[in-house]
């Protein structure tokens, strides 16, 4: 996960604004326990005699050192225009107090009403908050909008989510996600290992990184024991309980990013003062993100700050509720620059430009009418199906995104249309509608949606699974009957995407897709029936006049980036391994995020990751993913760095675990501990 910004000529860097800035690097923020949460604040010089509205960013990220160059082009320029703009370390991460025991938990929660609560009282605040953040930063603003505290007056949500089960790297459709479970829990694994700065703390840096090390659990353990849609995960997940907020909500993401369909859920589900914008855009904020058309995001931001935290009419909730980017075809790439189309624009969530279009499916074809008699096709595993299928939520790497699904094709049971009579445009949710049986009790469907080209090319432009044992209920989950029919609903993730006349559409069903899904515990073949209840429905939209005038935007502006030096470049390799011999298949997933130094305080940080994900043809129980990480922070004579290694594999009954962390003072091991979990499996 690289925290950097790349250069770019279309994006215009501001060094002259309304009011002069002042930073103020080390800021602590006292909490009712005795704890400190470390803040880094830019603000007006003047904000103490003219007090300014306030802009919350609370994400455990390391404001010093991982963050510092994606925050000084943004929070500055916020800074700037009349605002303080705070980036607070959450508890337990980057130099404040404590250690992080999970993810998004009430005391996270808790903290930052007492941070809100500090805002207010400051002589240079208005008393008027909002918070933005993207991912966790996206999560917990939803989170905190849902606790009314009144300081808190709108919020800005980038690439997360209102659903932590349903819709997060945990689980997908019911099922294990196998791409980012322990990658991500292992990626807060190294990153919590982290000490706090000498510089900042004192003495008491070695004390407080000593009992982080000892006391931060592996994510992971908790994570699988509710393989359920729980209290645990009910817990930060804000559509729950969507009524909790009831302050304007401005939520963005874009296509390539892993979160995309939250922005559509908080349109429907908060129909008041909200906004959603949708890019074509990896997991990163707008003004900086691939591909391009990047955007003045940070303008339009300030657009909205302003009518909410100051009272002007910037005219920005006059426009339409909706603006999103509509794709136009193209063939696939693992990495595009540039991702061509147009900006459209709906006045509500779900639009009534946007229709079903329903195909059946026939003889292995996709077709407009359903079949008179029912026809049988069996769907049978390959385990080694999904190699190619990319990253689940891309930042902007080389080599994030699905290859040419021919590659996959011949690994699943796929069925195609005709070729198209005319150009169409795709916005919202396909779904796939099935009627099938398995041969195990426990199942479950993955299936691809394509744009194939009349040259061959195959694109992927969604995909969605579902564990059959939840086909009622996340929450209650039943196995299945041998050999019974059933009938389910896969909802596909949403999508903006043009496909132009003479292109056809293409569908692949399998009972696997490794690594985004765990296997099932033995191999399945599905049956699928066609007729009326097996289908494919899209959701078309019709071009309107407006769309002529949407997506205004004015050109990226930024801050400019703090000074660095880098010490080691980035570096990035993605292999698909298959060793026929013995039929394993792996994918290895490098990535050397490089290593700087930052003038400004002196420190350097760097990081290196590889995964690997293997399994075995026929063989479901081969599946093993491995992650490590290494991870440094020094300056001067004070070098750290921590290294660890994580596992997990399974059985028919079992998932297990382990999770290895080595840290060093210099090149002193001052610690080592290894956790050994085994975690009942649980309907998947």
């Amino acid at each position: 996960m690289v925290f950097n910004i790349k250069d770019s000529q279309k994006r215009r860097v501001k060094t002259d604004f309304p009011r002069e800035i002042e930073k103020k690097a080390h800021s602590w923020i006292p909490m009712s326990d005795g704890r400190k949460l470390a803040a880094t604040i830019w603000l007006p010089v003047d904000a103490d005699e003219n007090p300014v509205p306030a802009i919350l960013e609370y994400i455990p990220y390391r404001k010093n050192d991982f963050t510092a160059i994606r925050d000084s082009v943004r929070h500055p320029y916020f800074a700037g225009h009349g605002y303080a703009s705070i980036r607070v370390d959450i508890g337990g991460t980057g130099d404040s107090d404590g250690y992080l025991k999970d993810e998004y938990l009430k005391q996270e929660q808790d903290d930052a009403l007492e941070v809100l609560s500090w805002i207010e009282q400051q002589v240079w605040s208005t008393g008027a908050v909002g918070m933005i953040g993207k991912s966790w930063g996206g999560f917990n603003s939803l989170q905190v909008a849902a606790r009314q505290h009144p300081a808190l007056r709108a919020i800005i949500t980038l690439c997360s989510t209102d659903d932590r089960y349903a819709d997060d790297v945990h689980y997908r459709g019911g099922n294990v996600l196998a791409s980012d479970m322990l990658w991500w829990a292992s990626t807060m694994f190294a990153y919590n290992a982290r000490p706090q700065d000498p510089e900042l703390v004192g003495e008491a840096w070695k004390e407080n990184w000593l009992e982080r090390l000892e006391k931060t659990p592996p994510f992971v353990e908790e994570w699988l024991r509710h393989q359920r849609r729980d209290d645990y995960w009910k817990h930060g997940s804000v559509c729950e309980n969507i009524e909790d907020i009831t302050i304007p909500v401005f939520a963005v993401s874009g296509w390539q990013d892993g979160y995309t369909d939250a922005v559509f859920r908080l349109l429907q589900d908060l129909p008041g003062k909200s906004k959603g914008l949708v890019g074509p855009w990896a997991h990163e904020y707008p003004e900086v993100a691939t591909p391009e058309p990047a955007i003045g995001f940070l303008q339009e931001c300030l657009r909205w700050w302003d009518h909410w935290l100051k009272g002007e009419d910037t005219g920005i909730m006059k426009e339409p509720k909706l603006t999103s980017w509509i794709q136009n075809s193209e063939k696939p790439q693992v990495t595009y620059e540039e991702r061509p189309g147009k900006w459209v624009a709906d006045n509500s969530w779900p639009s009534k430009h946007v229709t079903n279009c329903a195909y059946w499916l026939r003889n292995g074809n996709l077709a407009k009418a359903p079949v008179e008699k029912s026809e049988k096709t069996l769907i049978p595993s390959v385990q080694e199906h999904g190699f190619y299928s990319g990253v689940f939520c891309p930042f902007g790497q080389p080599g994030d995104l699905p290859a040419d699904q021919r590659l996959e094709n011949g690994k699943a049971v796929t069925f195609t249309s005709e070729p198209l009579e005319d150009t169409i445009e795709l916005l919202g949710h396909p779904k796939f509608y099935a009627d099938l049986s398995s041969d195990q009790e426990d199942a479950f469907i993955a299936v691809r949606l394509m744009d194939k080209a009349p040259t061959g090319e195959s694109t992927l432009i969604s995909w969605g699974m579902l564990n059959l044992t939840h086909r009622h209920s996340h929450e209650y989950p039943e196995k299945l009957v041998v050999g019974q029919r059933y009938k389910v609903e896969v909802k596909l993730d949403a999508l903006g995407q043009q496909i132009p006349k003479g292109h056809r559409i293409e569908i692949a069903v399998a009972p696997t897709y490794w690594p985004s899904a765990w296997p099932s515990p033995k191999p399945v073949n599905l049956t699928l029936y066609s007729g009326k209840a097996t289908r494919l429905e899209l959701p078309v939209r019709s071009p309107q006049q407006q769309d002529e005038t949407a997506g205004d935007f004015d050109a990226p502006e930024t801050a400019p980036v703090m000074e660095r030096e880098i010490i080691r470049k980035e570096k990035r390799t993605r292999q698909v391994i298959h060793e026929p011999i013995t039929g394993e298949w792996t994918l290895s997933d490098y990535s050397d995020e490089g290593e700087r130094c930052l003038p400004e305080n002196g420190l350097q940080y760097g990081s290196v990751n590889k995964n690997v994900w293997s399994i075995r043809e026929g063989d479901p129980l081969s599946a093993h993913n491995r992650c490590e990480w290494e991870l440094t922070i020094g300056r001067g004579q004070w070098q750290t760095k921590v290294q660890t290694c994580s596992d997990m594999w399974s059985d028919e009954t079992t998932f297990y675990l382990v999770n290895k962390l080595v840290a060093f003072e210099g090149d002193k091991e001052i610690f080592s501990k290894t956790w050994e979990t085994e975690i009942d499996r649980d309907h998947v």
